[in-house]
């Protein structure tokens, strides 16, 4: 028997015990989210691993090389932050109507629950950012069509990083405004820029895919 995600008014995030109900509670009923301390210490060394391959300059995919085909070309250390910001710039090319409310939260929360896990190399700060947004009802605006769905929903997951930038389009409180705004009102400090390993931390993933579904998988358990 499925467990009624409405009773389910809070959850701690660590990135290992999410259930389906704790993901309906938060994308579709608004559960608070927290994030665990044992996923803040597992960043923090993720983190800390990733800056010290940066600083050594050892050859490491999206560190200190390009993406993809550009995968053997070096990046200078001076230039690893623009390129993750670019990555997400970049990847802004999917269109169509937006997706609802309740997979954007989704989207946001998988996203945030991968990498609580500690092996993606990015700053605690852009979890708690994600968190925060979902606590405080900022909803970035994702068009619908344009993910590759192999490597990742990465249009979709570039559009949802805008605003954390002070860019594209975000929900709060019922009005479509621009990031930025939506973020100042809710009073959510952007960020200046993504760094090393940032820009693929937070593209390369299936959580639009995954949260389209997990909604539909509970509407099918419950109609069942």
């Amino acid at each position: 028997m499925i467990m009624n995600p409405t009773a389910i008014k809070h959850v701690v995030v660590d990135g290992h015990s999410l259930t389906l109900e704790s993901f309906v509670a938060i994308s579709r009923y608004n559960a608070t989210v927290e994030l665990a301390p044992a996923a803040l210490e597992a960043m923090q060394k993720s983190r800390a691993l990733a800056e010290k391959i940066a600083a050594e300059g050892r050859v490491a995919y999206g560190i200190t090389t390009g993406f993809g085909e550009f995968q053997k070309v070096a990046v200078p250390k001076e230039m690893s932050n623009q390129l993750s910001t670019n990555l997400i710039l970049s990847h802004c090319t999917a269109a169509g109507e937006p997706y609802a409310d309740e997979i954007v939260r989704g989207m946001m929360l998988l996203r945030a629950n991968a990498l609580c896990g500690g092996v993606s190399g990015v700053r605690p700060i852009l979890v708690q950012m994600l968190l925060e947004m979902l606590n405080k009802g900022v909803t970035p605006v994702v068009p619908q069509k344009g993910s590759l769905g192999s490597s990742g929903d990465l249009a979709p997951l570039a559009h949802m990083t805008l605003p954390m930038l002070g860019k594209g389009e975000a929900m709060y409180e019922g009005v479509k405004m621009p990031g930025a705004e939506a973020m100042a009102k809710a009073g959510i400090k952007t960020l200046d820029t993504l760094v090393s390993k940032e820009g693929l931390g937070m593209t390369n993933g299936t959580c639009a895919m995954t949260s389209v579904g997990a909604l539909a998988l509970y509407d099918t358990i419950c109609a069942a």
